[in-house]
């Protein structure tokens, strides 16, 4: 399974008074800028992620908005619940098929974790967390971008291809450019989430970087 991107955020003086308008400023954060930025669904659980649902929405077609999202979960207000909220929004990725660029929607997934939701699960993962899609979508394929020094290539084909492609130098400048661009939208959300609410703490991190904020900060720097 391939890995993933998260930002992890903890506000200060968390508590039930405070979580839904806090989770609708974090909602107002994301910034739907294009025809493929959406909030898609909204999902409430309690006490577990092993437990069904206590409600599911549907939110395609209605342009709902985070103040209407928020309504919704109100009406399930519970510390031992969790909010999650599918959105999309558009990233560069490369079309292997078709051997180009191309803007795509890409699915994130928004959650607020009560401080009793799943035993206290918000003092580890974050009271405010974005699953921000997979990770590639900003660190590049293979360990080919930034300082590190670039992969041999390998057995793979598909694998093989794409880094003899990218061995030309216009094509590996461009997958920089591409890639920086989704690595700035990130940070800039990252950004309008601190500003929107009181955070305490926050934290970049992935499935499969040690550390995700320095290799952001490391392809960002090459030029």
């Amino acid at each position: 399974m391939a890995n993933r991107a998260y930002a992890s955020f903890w506000t200060r003086n968390y508590s039930e008074d405070v979580l839904l308008e806090r989770f609708e400023r974090f909602l107002e954060a994301l910034p739907l800028t294009s025809k493929d930025s959406s909030f898609l669904s909204l999902t409430v659980r309690a006490v577990s992620p092993a437990e069904t649902p206590l409600v599911e929405h549907d939110l395609r077609g209605t342009n709902a908005n985070p103040a209407a999202i928020a309504a919704l979960a109100r009406e399930q207000l519970s510390t031992d619940c969790a909010y999650e909220v599918e959105a999309a929004w558009p990233l560069w990725s490369w079309d292997t098929e078709h051997s180009r660029w191309g803007r795509q929607p890409e699915r994130l997934l928004l959650t607020c974790q009560g401080p009793e939701y799943d035993d206290g699960a918000a003092d580890a993962s974050g009271h405010f967390l974005i699953d921000a899609g997979l990770e590639h979508l900003y660190t590049g394929h293979g360990g080919l971008l930034g300082s590190r020094v670039p992969p041999a290539l390998t057995g793979d084909p598909t694998e093989s291809e794409f880094l003899t492609l990218m061995s030309e130098e216009q094509n590996l400048r461009e997958y920089h450019e591409k890639t920086r661009e989704n690595i700035q939208q990130l940070m800039n959300w990252v950004q309008n989430v601190e500003r929107a609410l009181p955070i305490e703490r926050l934290a970049l991190w992935s499935e499969g970087e040690e550390n995700l904020e320095a290799r952001l900060d490391d392809i960002l720097a090459v030029h």
